[in-house]
């Protein structure tokens, strides 16, 4: 297995991936990125097409694409599947897709960023002490998961690389501060 590519994924999968049982216990992977985002559809594919050794698949649809491919095997490299809603159930990973995480955090984290989060500029309006308004703005990054668990894995993933991150919402992790932002930029950067 393309253990870097899996741990990518990994982190698309866990922000907007799905899978669906078809006919002879074949597994239907799908993840849907915005229509926007050429250079990171292209990357999924790619990314699908080395874990699975199968030929991903494109489907356009109002404002996304869906990337596919079909596997019996999909079920055994995402156990999480399940029914319901991600942030509904327990999202555990396995002890080997720990391991795979621990490996290869930058790829997971780039994963999950290129599904629930985004790069963007902060603009902020302050009032100074005389009154008058000072304007400034700064690059952040913003995860979004209603899952508990999923966010857990985020912020795990950002410790073990050394990056801070604040929990601005019940669902929101930012990473603000600016050497972590420009650390983050050094693999993620804006989506493309």
């Amino acid at each position: 297995m393309a253990r870097p590519q899996y741990a990518y994924l990994l982190g698309l999968y866990l922000g907007d991936g799905h899978l669906t049982l078809c006919p002879r216990d074949v597994w239907r992977l799908r993840i849907v990125q915005d229509a926007r985002y050429t250079r990171l559809i292209e990357l999924c594919g790619d990314t699908i097409e080395a874990v699975a050794k199968r030929r991903a698949g494109y489907v356009r649809k109002i404002g996304c694409v869906e990337i596919y491919a079909y596997w019996k095997h999909w079920i055994h490299l995402f156990p999480q599947h399940g029914p319901g809603r991600k942030h509904e159930r327990r999202i555990l990973l396995e002890e080997w897709q720990l391991t795979l995480v621990r490996e290869h955090p930058k790829q997971f984290l780039a994963g999950l960023i290129h599904s629930d989060g985004c790069r963007f500029i902060n603009p902020i309006v302050a009032r100074r002490f005389d009154g008058s308004l000072r304007r400034y703005a700064y690059p952040r990054y913003v995860f979004t998961s209603a899952s508990d668990d999923i966010r857990a894995l985020f912020t795990d993933t950002c410790e073990l690389l050394g990056v801070r991150w604040t929990q601005t919402g019940a669902r929101n992790v930012a990473v603000s501060r600016s050497r972590d932002v420009s650390f983050l930029d050094t693999f993620i950067g804006p989506k493309s």
